[in-house]
């Protein structure tokens, strides 16, 4: 796949890249807010409801630098499948791509993905039609379950490397490679800590999720569960009900006030999503619950900082998706090269983040991993503060 010359419409695709910073966009899109909506460029129409989206680059030399291959081979063209468009730390991952694919002087990733009213399909869809239009690579974040592996192992058959970054497929059919953000039962332990640590070792808990086939939060709320019922120091902490706001605000935050009004002991709604501890601390803030119902889980800085004021989130945490973005870009690349084979103990360098190698996944029966991490917790006095 690589080896081969770049088809007429990848030309016009990656053309479009440099010139528009567009790709993929259909007639019926949902385009975000800072794209033109006078002079859509049209390159191809899909026949799936996807939102597009290409981070701003001012630099003309450094856009210009990117199509040449420090090897001198075809370019390497990728695809970056979020869950869904128009989440902020998916913003942030695709940053981070692109500063990657600068840095390897290639060409930015197409970052295109479902909405959230149809991301399990879409993103089937989408990894199929980068496999007809013949991407070299594609990195998904999976919001499927197993449901993708036979499009994921369709897609390898046709030589396209398919690595998952943020969330895996679970059995890893049609994977080369995952790239987690942090250990995953690590997080778990995280949350157990963080709702300790409100609640003074006791209360009840309710969880936030995004979807029910969303492989990565379903392993940190399991991972969490252990923690609670192994460790007797949090014997005291009880889950009451695990909720889904499938990562969108409305339908998060609406979950959240229900949880509340469902449980008139709840003291803490743990939420290991970024929308959903956004909305849901905005819900109680609303409601006026800030003081007897507190938010924790996985949220961004800048959007925290206001319900930390308000008293509704005392501590909350997570890790870079800008580095996230980048790794993942890295280990595609790599991959597709042939620098790297998908094998236990394969290392390789992933710029300014160092040398990286692959292992087992712990938390799979099957599959690999690249482990990028670990967490920053974020507590009120401490943030507040700076």
């Amino acid at each position: 796949m690589f080896s081969r010359q770049i088809s007429l419409i990848s030309t016009l695709l990656l053309f479009s890249w440099l010139v528009t910073g567009c790709a993929f966009l259909d007639t019926d899109v949902d385009v975000r807010a800072d794209q033109s909506e006078e002079n859509p460029v049209v390159i191809e129409e899909i026949s799936i409801d996807i939102a597009t989206d290409q981070i701003d680059q001012s630099n003309e030399n450094d856009r210009n630098k990117i199509t040449q291959n420090v090897t001198g081979d075809e370019a390497f063209n990728a695809v970056l499948l979020p869950k869904f468009m128009g989440i902020s730390v998916f913003d942030k991952a695709n940053e981070g791509a692109a500063d990657a694919a600068r840095s390897l002087r290639q060409p930015f990733p197409a970052f295109v993905g479902p909405t959230s009213s149809n991301s399990t399909q879409g993103q089937i869809e989408i990894l199929n039609d980068a496999v007809t239009h013949g991407y070299d690579a594609v990195l998904i974040s999976n919001n499927g379950g197993d449901e993708i592996s036979a499009a994921a192992q369709a897609a390898t058959e046709a030589g396209v490397t398919v690595i998952t970054w943020d969330s895996p497929i679970p059995s890893a059919v049609g994977e080369s490679v995952f790239v987690a953000q942090v250990d995953f039962d690590e997080t778990g332990l995280v949350m157990a800590e963080m709702a300790h640590n409100i609640l003074d070792g006791r209360g009840q808990i309710a969880i936030l999720s995004a979807g029910r086939d969303a492989a990565n939060q379903n392993a940190w709320i399991a991972a969490m569960e252990t923690v609670l019922i192994n460790d007797p120091k949090y014997q005291e902490l009880e889950i009451v009900d695990t909720a889904y706001g499938n990562d969108n605000f409305s339908i998060s935050y609406s979950t959240a006030i229900n949880l509340a009004n469902n449980y008139p002991d709840l003291d803490l709604i743990m939420a290991p999503t970024t929308v959903g501890i956004q909305a849901a601390a905005q819900a109680m803030q609303d409601e006026g619950l800030c003081q007897t119902v507190k938010t924790s889980g996985l949220g961004l800085p800048d959007e925290m900082v206001p319900h930390m004021i308000e008293g509704c989130v005392p501590q909350f945490a997570l890790w870079s998706f800008n580095d996230l973005g980048y790794l993942a870009y890295y280990l595609a690349y790599h991959l597709t090269v042939g620098n790297i084979e998908p094998e236990v103990g394969e290392t390789f360098f992933a710029g300014r983040l160092g040398r990286f190698t692959i292992e087992e996944d712990p938390t799979r029966e099957q599959g690999l991993r690249v482990l990028m991490g670990s967490f920053t917790i974020y507590k009120e006095q401490d943030l507040l503060w700076q």
